[in-house]
């Protein structure tokens, strides 16, 4: 593949309007891409306490491994609650737990943090954990899970996050590759009407898994369930806690964590995070993407299993000194969808991290807000959204009922934060091109390639790369697979970085993320954005939820297929809805589009993280065998998914999808 023709990306965006008119960005961006070592150097002295200060801000001698403030130590726990409490905000509200699903609402001071996290950290040098180590967490979204992190990390440790909704094979998977000297559970978590048995899970993983931790410390939740334990593995949370310790400092190029990508297979994909540049990204972008200050409250309606957990859940609004809302509930079901509008009420809630799903099924069960109009908004400044395509009738739906700017951004589990945003803290313009996911942030020079590898013209859809190195908090490797991890990113693009979605640039410099690149539809050599064609299906007033995908079709290649959830009070007849879909994406996107097939469903399959598995039903629609990800919301839905391919022509020799197991 050729290397993209080189441009200054730099300049193409300061030589456009918004730019033009933004001089805090433009000024910004600019140095971070020409002048990266002062641009992170000064941040770096600014926004963070070090143990040690670096030698050389950035080393980019071996690429892609690049490393940046080498030579320089610090302590994360430390930079994210110990510094606070010396500067005497120790009672200050540093975690607000909202649980529905348990009836309580808990406040934990950063004195608290800092009594817990320092007892807990003993305890696990006590049981043998040194730095270095890791520690893999297994729980809830409850405040026992930030301690267990900000205590591995407090001792020099790795912390490894296993989404609480695993199955024990997936958990066996993870035991496996992090090796983790000690496990961190809950006994149990808490759904709609249910009760999920952590401990058990547990229990069964460690079974299956050939590395044995020392010990598991076990946080019960006796309000909910008192379980019994095992006395040869585990460890009570209370005895647990130990005399306190100090922070122990560590290498910028040391790692933080390691995260398990969603995808995982027989070979786990863990993507390793270095602290220093962490740190210091996190900390910069609480003010200058979202335009939070230290008395605000922030909410991030995520779960600490996925990146946007870890970064803006725990560290990011931690280090920065704010108040964090965890959210244990769901958009709709605990009890009502008024959920979402209560805790902004209760908690005076200054800004809300979501996925555009959630808000997608308040929309479809109380469009009216008849559950949240009796709560007041005023204390909310912003949404931002991130993870999944947001079409354009839930954006203007947001847009009213919240009354605030709905701002998209783009990011990965790779990059830890925001790759293109609309910045609140640059003072941009905060009512940006609809569909946008925002400017590239500082650091992020950012390439549209068709698919000869040449940089694509202004709105010609293509693959989205970022030219090296990439800033600071990015991943540094895979975790034990640093060949994978040259050869999943940088291969294909030599001195760039594949971030294997597909999007376009305008000519103002905009990004646009329109798929992930195996998400495009490619009809008789037009190469269509699943995202524009439910955008359009979307518009339609019944249509509450849509999927597009491409399917085979002998002629043109490919054509698109929609499966299409109808709002409650809707009982149209599904042939006449299809014919009306039909017709609405001739009138918008045109007969390119050779859309003919669309049938009713009564949900879609999802992520917990809010993610369409759309490649699943395309495999599915072709007679093709589909493993589903652990990571699905209900798989039970695709029983349903394949009787509407099958009455489109589709999936009739297709074997029933198998939910995935651990490869042993």
């Amino acid at each position: 593949m050729d290397q993209p023709v080189p441009s200054n990306s730099s300049a193409q965006v300061s030589a456009c309007s918004e730019m033009l008119l933004n001089p805090l960005y433009m000024e910004a961006y600019d140095q971070s891409l020409e002048q990266p070592e002062s641009f992170w150097g000064d941040l770096a002295e600014q926004l963070i306490d070090w143990d040690q200060p670096w030698k050389k801000v950035l080393d980019d001698s071996n690429s892609p491994f690049t490393k940046w403030y080498v030579g320089g130590k610090l302590n994360a726990c430390f930079n994210a609650v110990d510094r606070h409490v010396l500067a005497d905000k120790g009672s200050k509200v540093a975690l607000i737990h909202d649980s529905p699903t348990t009836n309580t609402v808990r406040h934990v001071t950063y004195n608290e943090l800092y009594d817990k996290v320092s007892r807990l950290a003993g305890g696990l040098r006590k049981l043998g954990v040194q730095k270095g180590d890791r520690v893999v967490i297994y729980m809830p979204l409850i405040p026992e899970a930030i301690i267990a992190m900000l205590a591995t990390a407090r001792i020099g440790a790795v912390h490894s996050v296993v989404f609480g909704g695993f199955a024990a094979s997936e958990l066996c998977t993870r035991i496996e590759h992090a090796e983790p000297k000690v496990i961190i559970a809950a006994n149990c978590g808490v759904e709609p009407h249910k009760i999920i048995y952590y401990l058990d899970i547990l229990h069964e993983a460690v079974a299956l898994s050939r590395w044995k931790p020392l010990k598991n410390i076990i946080y019960r939740r006796s309000n909910i369930l008192m379980s019994d334990l095992d006395e040869t593995w585990d460890v009570p949370w209370e005895n647990a806690l130990d005399t306190p310790v100090d922070c122990v400092p560590v290498d910028a190029n040391d790692p933080l964590y390691i995260l398990y990508t969603s995808g995982t297979t027989d070979k786990p994909k863990g993507i390793q995070r270095p602290i220093g540049g962490h740190l210091v990204t996190l900390m910069y972008t609480m003010n200058t993407i979202y335009g939070i200050q230290q008395d605000d409250v922030w909410w991030n309606a995520s779960d600490l299993g996925w990146v946007v957990g870890h970064s803006y859940i725990c560290y990011g609004p931690l280090l920065y000194g704010a108040t964090s809302v965890m959210y244990e509930g769901k958009p709709d079901r605990t009890p009502d969808p008024g959920q979402y509008f209560r805790i902004i009420d209760q908690h005076k809630v200054s800004a809300v991290f979501s996925v555009p799903t959630a808000f997608r099924v308040i929309r479809r069960v109380d469009p009216e807000v008849t559950f949240g109009r009796k709560y007041s908004l005023k204390s909310l400044r912003a949404i931002f959204i991130a993870g999944e395509h947001c079409d354009l009738e839930t954006m203007k739906w947001m847009r009213s009922i919240f009354k605030v700017p709905v701002l998209n951004q783009w990011w990965q589990t790779e990059t830890g934060s925001a790759i293109t945003a609309t910045c609140v803290g640059f003072a941009q313009n905060l009512q940006p091109p609809p569909f946008t996911t925002g400017l590239p942030f500082c650091g992020y020079d950012i390439y549209v390639l068709d698919k000869n590898g040449h940089e694509a013209k202004p709105n010609e859809l293509g693959r989205i790369v970022v030219k090296l190195p990439l800033p600071p908090g990015n991943m540094a490797t895979l975790y034990r697979s640093d060949e994978l991890f040259r050869k999943t990113y940088f291969q294909r693009f030599p001195g760039y970085y594949d971030t294997m979605d597909a999007g376009y640039k305008d000519k103002n410099g905009y990004i646009y993320v329109t798929a992930r690149d195996d998400d495009v539809i490619n009809v008789a050599g037009h190469r269509i954005s699943t995202s524009s064609l439910e955008d359009a299906i979307l518009r339609h007033p019944d249509v509450a939820d849509a999927a597009v995908f491409g399917v085979p079709e002998p002629t043109k290649g490919q054509i698109p297929l929609c499966l299409y959830v109808t709002k409650a009070s809707v009982s149209k007849p599904s042939a006449k809805m299809s014919v009306e879909l039909i017709n609405i994406i001739r009138e918008v996107i045109g007969p390119i589009a050779a859309f003919k097939l669309a049938a009713q469903v009564q949900s879609l399959p999802r992520t917990r993280s809010g993610k369409t598995l759309r490649k699943a039903m395309a495999d599915l629609a072709a007679n093709k065998h589909v493993t589903i990800p652990a990571t699905i919301e209900d798989p039970h839905v695709f029983v349903d998914i394949k009787r509407a391919l099958r009455e489109l022509g589709y999936a009739m020799a297709a074997p029933d999808p198998e939910l995935r197991q651990t490869v042993r």
